[in-house]
């Protein structure tokens, strides 16, 4: 485990937890891949996971491990791979009370086919896998064990959890259910919170020295070593030729999003710049969950999907504060007011907001504009009952010609504009508070 996993072992709360344990004692339970970026604290919550509800777990890094790198070369004997394991582990291997887990999975031989075997003649055991660059290797010409494993997926800390490793369980729960009379009482200090979340963000390593030391400037020097790893592994596992164009689209996204109309412009990386020079790049950076992105919708309605333009995105960054560390976002934004809300023409906002809105994998989020681009909408997801339009505002003035135009022509069921102001209905939209976006 690494430091921060120990300092903070009884201080962090990750909502998928829920998840594992329902993942354990499913009837139809496989070998579980746990995807997500690199340092989103996969093995933190797996080996947390491991403490609380089994005997004795069993970790094999295949990254740092070489030696057991061959485990799977030979043949995929389920009962041979068990007695390895157990050699290994110097400790006897029980399907119920022994969790298995194989991180950095796709640096072993034949690893992820290896599950199919685990889900077809062992069952009864508990696997997990997990990789930093898994999902990336997941769309490569490797045998994949379709329909024979579960699986989960792992972002930054969400607002909710970044309140709960503060020490703030109370305002957590309040917002989880939220008395809007009584979370206004509370306005103040959540949006004292929320700078501090669009500075720090959700990487583990990062909050969590900050929970220990209150120090912006750790938090931003840690910010600084993330991003540096992440550039590290453009290097060490992207295709050699496409690495520099990895980079190039990588340092856009600031400025891509500081734009006021903030669709991805090939022309911004540089001059006559088309998508079948960087598609392969944009993939690569999204496989391994370093980037989101957001497809435009022409109309909304049921589904959504059948009405994306697949020319015409959004991307966003997978933590809205390494994006202030890439855009050298200065420390003095948290103490001026409501400046950090509004930087960039409000690119920390809304990829915020972004950053809510997928935690919740029953969401299919797009954006909308018009087909001259002369009204937007920042989002519109789609779960599994509505469509939900959603208006961003980070500043103080509130109108929105667009969103009402959308309104008016579409007449949603529900409409949300998220804003700094109170939660309010207006009969044909809701305001929603910032801090609250989790609620929708």
């Amino acid at each position: 485990m690494y430091l921060y996993d120990q300092i903070w072992s009884r201080k962090m709360y990750r909502e998928n937890i829920k998840n594992l344990i329902n993942w354990k004692i499913s009837e139809n339970r496989k070998p579980l891949i746990v995807l997500g970026a690199r340092q989103v604290g996969k093995t933190w919550l797996i080996q947390e996971f491991g403490r609380q509800e089994y005997k004795q777990t069993v970790y094999v890094n295949f990254e740092k491990m070489k030696v057991v790198r061959n485990l799977f070369e030979e043949d995929f004997d389920i009962q041979r791979i068990l007695t390895s394991l157990s050699v290994f582990a110097k400790s006897a291997i029980t399907p119920d009370n022994t969790l298995i887990v194989f991180d950095e999975i796709q640096a072993a031989t034949g690893g992820l086919t290896m599950l199919k075997y685990f889900c077809e003649d062992a069952p009864q055991y508990h696997v997990i896998a997990a990789g930093s660059l898994l999902g990336m290797s997941l769309h490569q010409n490797i045998s994949f064990p379709v329909g024979k494993v579960d699986f989960l997926y792992l972002n930054p800390l969400s607002f909710l959890e970044f309140l709960i490793a503060l020490g703030e369980e109370r305002l957590a729960e309040m917002l989880d259910n939220p008395d809007w009379k009584i979370v206004t009482l509370f306005k103040d200090k959540l949006l004292n919170y929320l700078r501090y979340y669009l500075f720090i963000g959700g990487m583990p390593e990062v909050v969590s020295h900050f929970v220990t030391h209150r120090d912006f400037r750790i938090v931003r020097n840690i910010q600084r070593q993330i991003l540096t790893t992440y550039k590290q592994d453009f290097s060490k596992h992207a295709p050699k030729d496409i690495v520099p164009r990895i980079n190039m689209v990588w340092k856009s996204i600031p400025s891509q999003l500081a734009k006021e109309n903030k669709k991805f412009i090939y022309g911004v990386l540089k001059e006559g710049g088309r998508a079948k020079e960087f598609e392969l790049a944009i993939q690569w950076l999204l496989d391994c969950g370093l980037l989101h992105q957001c497809f435009r919708i022409s109309k909304p309605d049921m589904p959504l999907s059948a009405y994306q333009d697949l020319a015409a995105f959004k991307l966003y960054h997978n933590d809205v504060g390494l994006l202030g560390a890439m855009a050298k976002l200065p420390l003095k934004t948290i103490l001026d007011g409501n400046a950090i809300f509004e930087e960039f023409k409000g690119a920390l906002t809304e990829n915020f907001v972004l950053q809510q809105l997928i935690l919740n994998e029953e969401n299919d989020i797009f954006y909308w504009t018009n087909d001259n681009s002369t009204a937007e909408v920042d989002f519109v997801i789609q779960n599994e009952e509505e469509i939900i339009p959603i208006e961003v505002k980070s500043g103080t003035n509130l109108r929105s010609v667009s969103f009402r135009f959308f309104c008016d022509k579409y007449k949603p069921g529900k409409a949300i504009r998220t804003s700094l102001s109170d939660y309010k209905e207006e009969g044909w939209m809701t305001n929603l508070p910032l801090y609250a976006i989790n609620s929708i």
